[in-house]
This record gives C-alpha cells, sequence and structure tokens, in this order.
C-alpha cells in the first residue's frame, strides 16, 4: 500500500470523526454492482476487500482514516455499438429504399446500448485515500482532478460534510523557479528532470531529463522568462517525486530506507502487512505534505 500519486487538500474546519459513525455513513454509502442497464457505480468498500479479510468499511491508525472508493464500469466499446448501427441502418435502408435520418440513427443507438449492456463485461478499480486529522489534511492515491472530486464527493454525501481546499488554490510556477534560480528549502534537494513553460502567447513547453538543473543550458531557459511547470525533488531520504505547478505530485517513489521498516512482516500475512504499510506510509506522507505547505506558505485561510 504505497500511493504513487498524491492530490492533497486542506481541512478548514475543526473536524471530528468516530468510528462508529463512520463506519455507519460508509455502509450506508457502500458499493453495490452494475445493473443490467447501469453504466457505473461508484461506492465505499473495506481498504483490505482485495485480501478477502476486510470487514470494517475503513482503516484507523492515528486518526488516519483510510478510506477506499470502488468504481465499477461496464465496458461497451463504441466500436462495437458503431457496427451494429451501421449494420441495422443499412438494414432499414434496404427494406424502406429511404435514408435513416440522425434522430432516428440516436434512437436506435440507445436501443442497442440498450440490448447490450446487460452483456458488457465489468472493470472494477479502487481510489485509495485518507482523512488525517492530526495535520488537517485529505491525501489520495490519484493523478486527475476528476477521480480525486469523485472520492471527496463520494465522501461528503456519507458524512454529510467535508470542509476542504486544494493544496495549492494557485499556481506554484514562481515558487517552483525559485527552487532553480535561489535555492530549495532545507530537506529538499532537486534531480535532473524539470519542465519549463514560456509566459509569452506561444506558452512554448521545454521538459529535460537527466539534465542537471545548474547547467548553463537550464540557466538561458530561466534567463529568457521561462518558468518551472514540473520539478522532480527528493524529500529527506524518504520519498522522490515531480512536483507540478497546481501543487499536485506525480511518481511519487518512498525509498528503500522506508520501505525496508516492513520487511520483518511475513508477505503470506498479507492483512498485517498492509496495515503496516499504511500506518507508515500515512504518517510519512501527511509529514511531508504538512512540510510543503509550510514550505510554499500554503495555509488555509
Amino acid at each position: 500500500m504505497w500511493f504513487k500519486n498524491i492530490k492533497a487538500y486542506q481541512i478548514t474546519q475543526p473536524m471530528s470523526l468516530s468510528d462508529d459513525d463512520v463506519q455507519q455513513a460508509l455502509t450506508e454509502n457502500a458499493f453495490r454492482p452494475c445493473g443490467n442497464q447501469e453504466t457505473a457505480t461508484m461506492g465505499f468498500s473495506s481498504p483490505f476487500e482485495q485480501t478477502g479479510q476486510g470487514s470494517m468499511m475503513f482503516h484507523n491508525v492515528g486518526e488516519r482514516y483510510w478510506i477506499t472508493v470502488k468504481k465499477q464500469e461496464k465496458l461497451l466499446p463504441s466500436s462495437v455499438v458503431n457496427e451494429e448501427l451501421a449494420s441495422k441502418v443499412a438494414q432499414i435502408e434496404q427494406e424502406t429504399g429511404s435514408p435513416v435520418g440522425k434522430k432516428a440513427q440516436q434512437d436506435i443507438k440507445q436501443e442497442i446500448i440498450h440490448k447490450l449492456l446487460p452483456q458488457a463485461f465489468t472493470k472494477n478499480s479502487f481510489i485509495h485515500g485518507f482523512i488525517s486529522l492530526p495535520e488537517n489534511l485529505v491525501i489520495i492515491d490519484a493523478s486527475a482532478d476528476g477521480k480525486a472530486e469523485g472520492y471527496l464527493a463520494l465522501i461528503r454525501k456519507a458524512l454529510g460534510s467535508l470542509p476542504v481546499v486544494p493544496l495549492a488554490r494557485s499556481s506554484l510556477q514562481s515558487e517552483l523557479t525559485h527552487w532553480l534560480t535561489d535555492g530549495t528549502p532545507e530537506g529538499i534537494s532537486l534531480l535532473e528532470e524539470a519542465e519549463f513553460k514560456s509566459t509569452d502567447d506561444l506558452e512554448s513547453v521545454i521538459r529535460c531529463k537527466n539534465q542537471p538543473l545548474d547547467s548553463d543550458e537550464i540557466k538561458m531557459h530561466l534567463d529568457a522568462g521561462k518558468l518551472v511547470q514540473k520539478v522532480g525533488f527528493e524529500y529527506q531520504d524518504t520519498l522522490t517525486a515531480v512536483i507540478a505547478e497546481d501543487g499536485s505530485f506525480k511518481r511519487v517513489k518512498f525509498t528503500d530506507r522506508i520501505k525496508e521498516e516492513t520487511d520483518d512482516i511475513p508477505k503470506d500475512q498479507v492483512a498485517a502487512r498492509l496495515d503496516a504499510e499504511f500506518a507508515l506510509m500515512s504518517a510519512e506522507l501527511a509529514q511531508f505534505v504538512s512540510y510543503m505547505r509550510d514550505k510554499l506558505n500554503l495555509q488555509a485561510d
């Protein structure tokens, strides 16, 4: 259980949770499979569901509530629908001698989807995240805003309220550019990866990898007025990641020093290992995001 992408949000009002209330709220909004005519469903499932040992709808370690959203989607390729539609339209036109209009084709298409949906394969996916009350944070393993917002919306519906704002509510281009021109905060060391964007109408983009960021070539881009959109870094020998100007973190990778702390747990003890990994990871991520919040001056109003 190691998050690979981070969308972080700050809790803006005092918040408390009780295990019983959370269990009831999540159970009332539990995942259910798609019905015959549903294309997708979402709901809560146990974080331990995939181990076959899930009983609680959440996992709480040190007031950090690990909550999992399960999504099921019907797989109905557009190519299959369009092939059926073309065949049906051709048949009708042959029988009537008249072309089938756009509205009639749309009606036929809906009939085809209605017929095929019950036979469609399903795909399950999971969104993991946790509410960290000690640090007033919500941290989600998601690379896209839509995925994270869907997760938050479902929790908000279940709990009745979830007062949060994104970690960064404005672009961090200027702050990240200062990392290259003026130096990084203590504990942050830059890696050899970055993306730059010009501020003119052309909005030209320069991407570099395996390129020292203190080189003359990079300095030329900065002198030309380009700002940092993304930059790779290492944090206190704990993790490496790429921070983007919207405050998200991608390709998060914990160092061996951190992961080795759970090596003494036998791999066949899956639930115990997940519990230990979550306890370790959530504490490190909450500390890391809090550190970045302070260093980038991102405190919520």
